[in-house]
């Protein structure tokens, strides 16, 4: 028996699992017709989850959290059931921008973001309009944790994915943070510079993750266990760098992301070029689906998200960890992924923000290494410390 099931998406890089779960058969492996529609907007996609017009959805990870929390005016739970990409995105600059603070000496290592920071504030002019895709989003999250501290004035605006490029050229914003390819293709279009990915303030940044209404989740049980296999066994597939390729092919496509394979595979080798100029920054780890526990719905990441939010909109911190920690289905992955091969850590939290290095974490198998996952001013994150 196939079902069909309906997958919201906006078209992103990280949208990858979904399409190559559709278009490899792991879907179909699982008896699923997997029927992917897209939206123009995060609020158009929430609303279509929300209002049951999709089953699943590719969704920021901040969304189902802020929900949580109370923000945003929609009620409804949504579950994480798994994380879709980490990292990915990128903070790029309007041209202007660029060109001061390479008169002023910044080189654009596309690394070190206490010193673009500080470059960016002599480079100012005045305050800064910022795109970021969602007021509920990585992009907002890591952007006003950036420039926490910084002697800037700068509003945050809200603009979906593709249309930031002619947001950028027509002078409505002065910088952005945006998923790729979209920083790439501002880059090519000649009206933008890239400044940092995303990494640098946070090396692992879940970016986006798989959201499902939790009341369907508990109505159909097996058919979230074989929608979470497909994803996996996708994005296991997507952390083999033969098939890169492929993918970029399969996403350049006109129902997909519609964006030039180039540019694409940009992000998923790794080699970013930066401005118009042509120069090029090697940037490991520039998005990752699998390796390193990446699809793992760690509570810890979430509550950091947590965190932030409500020491943004005065909100009882405590409360809003609880919450956020609540929806991150660590029970359902280990539930549904145990079977396919998935090694399952010992613990569903742990201190973010600590490992400077590749560490071994007790796991089931004993197989696991979760990669460094420092912030920026070497903070660290203890969603079991008092605060």
């Amino acid at each position: 028996m196939i079902d069909q099931l309906r997958v919201g998406f906006v078209p992103l890089l990280d949208m990858a699992p979904l399409a190559v779960a559709r278009e490899m058969g792991f879907a179909a492996e699982e008896g699923i017709a997997l029927d992917l529609i897209r939206a123009s907007s995060w609020s158009m996609l929430r609303d279509m989850l929300v209002f049951g017009q999709v089953e699943a959805a590719q969704m920021l990870a901040p969304v189902p959290i802020a929900m949580a929390m109370g923000l945003g005016g929609a009620a409804t739970r949504l579950d994480i059931l798994q994380v879709l990409s980490v990292n990915g995105d990128v903070i790029g600059l309007s041209q202007r921008l660029a060109t001061r603070m390479r008169a002023a000496g910044y080189g654009f290592d596309f690394h070190d973001a206490r010193a673009a920071r500080t470059a960016l504030v002599g480079a100012a002019e005045g305050p800064l309009r910022i795109g970021i895709p969602f007021p509920f989003s990585t992009h907002a999250e890591l952007v006003s944790y950036w420039l926490t501290g910084a002697e800037l004035e700068y509003e945050l605006a809200t603009i979906p994915p593709p249309q930031m490029v002619e947001a950028l050229a027509r002078g409505e914003i002065d910088a952005f943070c945006v998923g790729e390819p979209w920083g790439s293709v501002a880059v090519d279009a000649g009206v933008g510079t890239l400044v940092l990915p995303s990494r640098a303030i946070w090396a692992v940044a879940p970016e986006k993750v798989l959201a499902v209404r939790h009341d369907w989740s508990e109505a159909n049980p097996a058919l979230t266990g074989r929608l979470m296999r497909a994803v996996w066994r996708a994005a296991r597939w997507l952390h083999q760098s033969g098939n890169r390729g492929v993918a970029a092919d399969i996403l350049a496509r006109p129902d997909y992301v519609n964006a030039p394979v180039e540019v694409l595979e940009r992000a998923l080798s790794g080699n970013m070029v930066i401005s118009p100029a042509g120069d090029l920054r090697r940037v490991p780890d520039m998005i990752r689906f699998f390796e390193g526990a990446a699809s793992f719905p760690w509570r810890s990441q979430a509550a950091w998200f947590a965190a932030q939010m409500a020491d943004r909109f005065n909100l009882d911190r405590a409360a809003s960890i609880a919450a956020a920690s609540s929806i991150c289905r660590t029970d359902l992955y280990r539930r549904n992924l145990r079977s396919a091969g998935a090694d399952l850590p010992g613990a569903s939290e742990k201190l973010e923000g600590s490992l400077h290095h590749a560490t071994a974490v007790a796991s089931e198998q004993g197989q696991m290494i979760l990669s460094p996952d420092a912030f920026f001013d070497s903070r660290v994150f203890d969603l079991l410390a008092p605060h």
